[in-house]
């Protein structure tokens, strides 16, 4: 109880940066404790562990959400009142890669495997799937956008069907990003840590924030969908309301997805 309660929902989303040294905070315990007490199995349950703790804040955060869907009726202040939460998820998101990021550097080789050796077979997965079917850039393209809309949708059916089981997805891939980012600066360290870590950020941050704001506004929307079945019948007009409110948040998610794809494709490689 003493990690979750360090910030409430409210103050979450008046003062968002401070998510960020809290998402720091909450990597690092539990990587510390999957080190310590669960190491054989210690890159998922870190994953575990730091999608826990974010638990109330995160249920917090989204019940606010859903209650301003059901007062606000005009949807350019409905989406900005949503940009707050997104906000205070993208803080919390980069304190998580921030973590995992100097983590994966200054770990010895040995805890490295533990921590991070899910992860990295992941990376190595998505690496050879694109390079290995990837004729151009647009299958490229294509093959890297159908895998975000996968990893979208299962966030949308996690926060759907667990309410904030989608911050499980989100914190896994705060990890793998993390992992990568901190491969990049291992493997140039001789110009520099500040110059290699800054080049990292730049590569898989460029199409990373719009990636991760997009399943962020997915899980908001499907959190939102969940309390709202929780708690209105199903043939009310506020039922409805938040409804198209939260199709419109998918429709964003899926804009910005398309956006991180053309970035991760075109830009990403060029940093």
């Amino acid at each position: 109880m003493v990690l979750e309660g360090l910030i409430k929902p409210l103050t979450a989303e008046k003062r968002p940066f401070e998510l960020f040294f809290l998402g720091i905070i909450f990597s690092s315990v539990a990587i510390v404790l999957g080190l310590s007490i669960f190491s054989p199995h210690a890159s998922i349950v870190t994953i575990t562990l730091t999608s826990m703790v974010c638990i109330p804040i995160i249920y917090g955060v989204i019940k606010l959400e859903e209650k301003k869907s059901l007062e606000i009726v005009k949807e350019s202040v409905l989406v900005k009142e949503h940009g707050r939460a997104l906000v205070f998820f993208l803080f919390l998101f980069l304190g998580f890669v921030v973590s995992f990021s100097l983590w994966y550097v200054f770990l010895p080789e040995a805890a490295l495997s533990e921590v991070f050796s899910v992860q990295t077979a992941t990376i190595s997965g998505v690496q050879d799937s694109v390079s290995g079917k990837a004729i151009g850039i647009g299958e490229a393209f294509s093959t890297l956008l159908v895998h975000n809309i996968k990893v979208l949708l299962f966030c949308l059916l996690f926060a759907v069907f667990y309410g904030f089981g989608a911050i499980f997805i989100l914190t896994w891939n705060a990890s793998v990003i993390g992992a990568a980012i901190g491969d990049l600066v291992r493997s140039n360290l001789d110009v520099g840590f500040f110059s290699a870590i800054t080049a990292g950020m730049f590569k898989y941050m460029t199409h990373g924030i719009p990636e991760i704001i997009a399943y962020f506004t997915a899980s908001l929307a499907g959190g939102i969908i969940s309390i709202a079945v929780v708690n209105h019948d199903f043939k009310s007009p506020m039922f409805k309301h938040v409804i198209m409110d939260s199709l419109d948040l998918v429709l964003l998610s899926l804009v910005l997805l398309v956006a991180a794809a053309g970035l991760e494709v075109f830009v990403s490689p060029l940093l």
